[in-house]
């Protein structure tokens, strides 16, 4: 591809890795960057901080998490928001901060026009109307939705619902079906019908692309799972490690873009975090740590065949990697 959109944030300060913080708040803003991988070329096209009704008064964390692009419409969402902006030239088209959102990860809009929202601080997945109104909600632990939260609460400052049981943190749809990924579980669960369910187990979960009959999903060690949608049966695991040199630790794997034989992935470097089974494939004696960037790997002929330092650029998360908007190409 020519040109790509990569959305994430950028960190505060750096911690050493695994340090012991009672934090939640690492990221002051979010950030779109716009590049071209034949060039180099890397330029900011948005850079976001939530205004004060919609997060909390001290330190609040503000990055970008997952988004979908639909048309010349980017869905994208902060820990408390979910934005739309019109491509190519990012103007704000649309708005929506609802005292409930916490630890939001993703957003996509339905065929029906409404949208979807990973609450993932809650554990819970969101169908909203343009205006915000709430017409679904599902726990995706086949719970009670409020059995755990309060409605009176506004969730959106600062309020810490960490250990999540859950963390659903990307949606899909697999025809009328709507799923999401549980980052807990390792799985993906189809919300509109529990009994169907995806068991990746391979390590911690994210994404869920349906791209030409298969889906495709990430581990945060650095795996690609594609699975048959209809058979729920897993097809093939890349691991990307194998791509590298031994002893290199990738970061944290996130955000998948399908190119032909080709894909876009991003990583995060590894931050820290108090919950440290989560990043537990973390110690296993790697020497050469990688910075925040995406990488183009070749499938058939398992090689990465390009790396984008984009830590360099101020972006120390990645959560999605897009198609740029056709002829806008920098110089």
């Amino acid at each position: 591809m020519k040109n790509l959109y990569v959305i994430g944030g950028q960190q505060r300060q750096q911690r050493p890795l695994l340090a012991d913080s009672d934090a939640w708040y690492e990221y002051q803003k979010g950030i779109i960057l716009h590049v071209v991988p034949e060039t180099g070329a890397i330029e900011q096209c948005v850079e976001y901080i939530s205004p004060p009704d919609s997060c909390a008064a001290e330190n609040p964390q503000v990055l970008f998490k997952s988004g979908t692009v639909v048309g010349n419409q980017l869905y994208a969402c902060t820990q408390t928001e979910v934005l739309i902006y019109r491509l190519p030239d990012f103007t704000q088209a649309g708005y929506i901060s609802l005292p409930c959102f916490n630890d939001v990860h993703h957003v996509r809009p339905t065929a029906s026009g409404t949208l979807l929202v990973a609450n993932s601080g809650l554990d819970m997945v969101l169908e909203l109307t343009p205006d915000g109104e709430i017409v679904q909600e599902w726990n995706t632990l086949g719970e009670a939705v409020w059995e755990r939260f309060s409605r009176t609460i506004d969730y959106r400052k600062g309020v810490n619902t960490k250990p999540h049981r859950s963390h659903p943190n990307y949606i899909f749809t697999v025809g009328d079906e709507i799923w999401a990924t549980r980052f807990q579980q390792k799985d993906a669960l189809c919300l509109t019908n529990p009994e169907r369910r995806i068991p990746i187990g391979i390590e911690r979960v994210h994404d869920g692309v349906l791209h030409e009959g298969r889906l495709y999903f990430t581990t945060v060690n650095g795996s690609i799972v594609i699975v048959d949608p209809v058979r729920l049966h897993i097809e093939e695991v890349v691991d990307l490690t194998n791509m590298h040199e031994p002893d290199t630790l990738l970061g944290w794997c996130r955000s998948i873009l399908i190119d032909g034989d080709k894909v876009w992935i991003g990583f995060s470097h590894i931050r820290p975090t108090k919950i440290r089974e989560n990043i537990a494939w973390v110690m296993r004696g790697f020497r050469s740590v990688l910075p925040t960037r995406i990488a183009c790997y070749d499938l058939a002929k398992r090689q990465c065949i390009v790396e984008v330092d984009l830590q360099a650029h101020g972006l120390d998360a990645v959560f999605s990697i897009f198609p740029g908007h056709e002829g806008e190409v920098s110089q």
